[in-house]
């Protein structure tokens, strides 16, 4: 399935994509896309509707994030070597972990607003993993148990305060709109092997990360169960899990957004985002 939010900030209702590319109202069925329709029992809930018989949501309404309700955003630094390497720092033995505050979040297609004088705000396309049975010291060979499903992220950074700030990386990952998430989460099911997805992010139609998740150092499985360690996950908790090379800071000389760009990324399987990207106030 491909579940999805649709409708004003703040209003959005739950809604499913047909195969028709349909977007499907749910709203009689459950209440949003968050909490207990993600665990086990509330996917198979869903999974047994007929999308037939589900409203048809006319015209193209806006699409909001994917998951309501997030109450961690956790994220994973360094975990592909190549961007480790145009980052210029090692490849970690254990997965970096930082927060994304969950006030960041934002539709997949809403706009990205550039920090107040910031002068080094950057792109990450990654691969979203989205909670649902959740539980804490989960093993890692039961981890893809507690997955219920994937979306896309696009984890947006000021890489002046994450790196140069008092060296605490979420200073610089939880900025306002920093967060776009979506258009849909597509459950486990429907993704084989997470492990093997083509990934790419353009700015105004030039393509700078080109990548997989096949080049991750640290896999689904293994950052559900590390993380598990950490805090008791829980059913729409997201993990974004890093990034390939092709990042603003690794270019040569250094890109970073100013305003007026429009970023468009996506990840295989996934769907894919696009964002007007707003100068600083």
């Amino acid at each position: 399935m491909k579940l999805l939010r649709y409708g004003l900030a703040g209003q959005e209702k739950p809604g499913l994509l047909d195969d028709q590319g349909r977007i499907r109202d749910l709203s009689g069925h459950v209440a949003d896309i968050s909490d207990d329709a993600l665990t086990p029992e509330g996917l198979a809930r869903l999974a047994a509707l007929d999308p037939a018989a589900l409203p048809v949501v006319e015209g193209e309404p806006r699409i909001g994030p994917c998951v309501g309700n997030v109450r961690k955003f956790i994220a994973i630094g360094l975990n592909y070597a190549d961007h480790a390497a145009e980052s210029g720092m090692p490849v970690p033995d254990e997965p970096v972990v930082f927060s994304k505050w969950t006030s960041c979040i934002v539709g997949p297609d809403d706009d990205v607003q550039i920090p107040r004088g910031s002068t080094r705000t950057d792109w990450e396309v990654e691969l979203g993993i989205v909670i649902g049975a959740g539980g804490s010291n989960i093993a890692q060979d039961r981890a893809l148990e507690a997955v219920a499903g994937y979306c896309v992220v696009n984890d947006v950074s000021e890489r002046d305060w994450q790196i140069s700030r008092g060296q605490t990386w979420d200073k610089g990952k939880g900025f306002d709109t920093f967060g776009p998430i979506g258009p849909w989460v597509v459950t486990r099911d429907e993704i084989a092997d997470p492990g093997n997805l083509a990934m790419w992010l353009e700015v105004d139609g030039r393509r700078y990360q080109d990548g997989s998740t096949a080049t991750m150092v640290f896999g689904v499985a293994e950052l559900v169960a590390y993380c598990s360690q950490l805090m008791t996950l829980m059913p729409g908790d997201i993990i974004t899990t890093g990034t390939p090379p092709g990042v603003g800071m690794g270019q040569k000389p250094p890109v970073y957004l100013k305003g007026g760009e429009v970023m468009r990324l996506g990840v295989e399987g996934l769907g894919q985002q696009r964002q007007r990207v707003l100068p600083a106030l």
